[in-house]
């Protein structure tokens, strides 16, 4: 069930592309609201607006926010573009596209006649968190490399609500794509097959990073979390004849044990889901020893199923220290927990080489 407020537009927050901050007096309390900018429209002070509070009345990671539905006192004005693929299909705000793949789009001809993605690297990753990571890194080895971001449905869907995903694109560090029911990307696709092969063959990338956005969802069963599709997308890569580089989820200061060492998240995704090859990068540079034992510890399950080859790689810290955008996961830092960006990193850093041996 929904949980349903009304509130009065108090005064801007921040704003990025696609998503606007307000704050908002909610019964004499002053609360921080969302705005979806091409769904909900311009807003403005004393603006009387609809919002739901489900997630933020209990106190689940989705920012803190109220999300604003809906001025109450007009209608939003109507918004009309090419396209007929609707995705965060039968929910009341659902919005209509143009996806890459329609038959109305001009790419159709490509995607249409593409069967493969001629060993382009792809980086998968578990959380958005590695997403800055992974680029900061395979730029730095790379400058001039094209990167395409596949902002996955499996949690958050408007990729309007990263600002990482929004500030590597100002940068013009990323061209996005968001498949499925995720939706707001620089060009969309109807799945994941879909985005891939318009990474290749519309945006031209080098590389692609596959990552799910913000709002990782877990149960702490083996089965039981959004991360799981990262397996799935080594499956989707192999099938198009691209290069899957398997990044481990891997942390030195999670208080949660299944966590510590490398997540069990990674463990069940690349040794149960995917069925496929997959190339997984590691690194010791930087690593304190005991939290590097502890993550070595677990490389036997991983290659026990004779698909996953380990490559180490280094040259990942000065690029870390160098993202231009704040490396933060589940509340940590870059100084608070390094092994989890390092190892997002190292994704980067093989993406970057294998590109170069094949250009």
């Amino acid at each position: 069930m929904m949980t349903w407020r009304s509130g009065v537009i108090l005064e801007p927050g921040d704003s990025w592309a696609g998503a606007h901050e307000w704050w908002v007096d909610v019964e004499g309390t002053r609360r921080r609201g969302l705005a979806y900018t091409e769904i909900v429209g311009d807003l403005a002070i004393g603006d009387r607006v609809l919002l739901n509070s489900t997630a933020a009345d209990r106190g689940l990671g989705t920012g803190g926010y109220l999300y604003i539905i809906a001025p109450l006192d007009r209608i939003p004005e109507e918004g009309s573009g090419p396209g007929h693929i609707v995705k965060a299909r039968y929910m009341p705000q659902q919005t209509m596209v143009l996806a890459v793949d329609e038959q109305d789009s001009p790419h159709h001809p490509i995607l249409r006649d593409a069967e493969g993605i001629d060993s382009m690297p792809v980086v998968v990753a578990d959380l958005h968190s590695a997403l800055p990571a992974v680029v900061a890194v395979a730029r730095h080895h790379s400058p001039e490399l094209s990167i395409a971001y596949i902002h996955t449905d499996t949690a958050a869907l408007p990729i309007a609500f990263s600002r990482t995903a929004a500030l590597l694109r100002e940068r013009g560090d990323i061209t996005t794509i968001t498949s499925g029911q995720s939706f707001g990307g620089d060009v969309e696709a109807v799945n994941l097959h879909t985005a891939l092969l318009a990474a290749r063959h519309v945006i031209g990338a080098d590389m692609a990073v596959v990552v799910q956005g913000p709002g990782n969802v877990g149960t702490g069963t083996r089965w039981g979390f959004s991360g799981t599709a990262v397996g799935e997308a080594i499956n989707a890569i192999n099938l198009l004849g691209g290069t899957a580089i398997a990044t481990l989820r891997v942390s030195q200061a999670d208080h949660r044990p299944r966590h510590r060492g490398i997540s069990h998240h990674s463990l069940t995704a690349y040794t149960r889901v995917a069925l496929t090859p997959a190339l997984v990068p590691v690194t010791s540079e930087g690593i304190e020893a005991d939290a590097l034992a502890a993550i070595e510890a677990d490389y036997p399950a991983l290659l026990s199923t004779g698909r996953l080859t380990l490559v180490d790689v280094d040259g990942i810290r000065d690029a870390l220290h160098q993202s231009p955008v704040p490396l933060r996961t589940m509340g940590r830092g870059l100084t608070d927990d390094y092994a989890a960006f390092a190892f997002a990193g190292a994704g980067g850093v093989l993406a970057a080489q294998r590109t170069a041996s094949t250009r």
